[in-house]
């Protein structure tokens, strides 16, 4: 069994994911293996009382980058968008980004 930490690995800062704020729509990275349900569980365990209306995944591929003459790749990882409630808690560590 995984827990919640486990499971929703970082919040992801960005331009884009802040602006989702406003809406409802947090972004984390979270575990590669890891279904809606259990996101869904892990959020609302992680931040006591928020409530999750909608979850939305997509894996991210890794991509190509150069550092001088070598090449490499950038490792793939796993993101939700998670909508909560308009009635539930908003998440604080966002709040105070804003």
């Amino acid at each position: 069994m995984k827990t919640a930490q486990d499971i929703v690995i970082r919040p992801i800062i960005s331009e884009r994911s802040m602006m989702g704020i406003q809406q409802g729509k947090y972004t984390f990275e979270v575990a590669p293996g890891c279904n809606k349900i259990e996101i869904a569980k892990a959020v609302e365990e992680l931040f006591p009382g928020t409530k999750v209306k909608a979850v939305n995944t997509m894996h991210v591929r890794g991509r190509m980058k150069r550092m001088g003459r070598s090449a490499g790749m950038t490792r793939s990882w796993k993101k939700a968008i998670v909508t909560i409630k308009p009635d539930s808690k908003k998440i604080e560590f966002f709040e105070s980004m804003m």
